[in-house]
C-alpha cells in the first residue's frame, strides 16, 4: 500500500541499520557454511520442538487474533 511504502520511506533507516546489515551478514556465513542447515537438520531430527513452539507462540500472538478477526468482517476475502 502506498501507506506502507511512505513508512518504509520516513522510516525504514531506523530499522535497517547498520547494526541490522551486520546481523543479516552473520545470517549470510551461517546459511553458506552450512551452519544453518545443520541446526535445521537436528531440529528435524528431534521432532522440531523449537519449530513448533515458536509457530504456536506466533499463531496465538494478538496480531494473528487481530486479522483473523478483520478477515472475517471482510467476505470478498472468503475463498469460493
Amino acid at each position: 500500500s502506498n501507506t506502507a511504502e511512505y513508512g518504509d520511506y520516513i522510516s525504514g533507516k531506523r530499522v535497517v541499520n547498520q547494526e541490522t546489515r551486520q546481523e543479516m551478514k552473520k545470517i549470510l556465513t551461517e546459511i553458506q557454511s552450512g551452519e544453518f542447515a545443520k541446526r535445521w537438520i537436528l531440529e528435524n531430527q528431534a521432532n522440531r520442538p523449537v519449530y513448533n513452539a515458536l509457530a504456536r507462540q506466533e499463531r496465538e500472538h494478538l496480531i494473528e487474533k487481530t486479522g483473523a478477526a478483520l478477515r472475517k468482517m471482510m467476505p470478498w476475502l472468503r475463498k469460493s
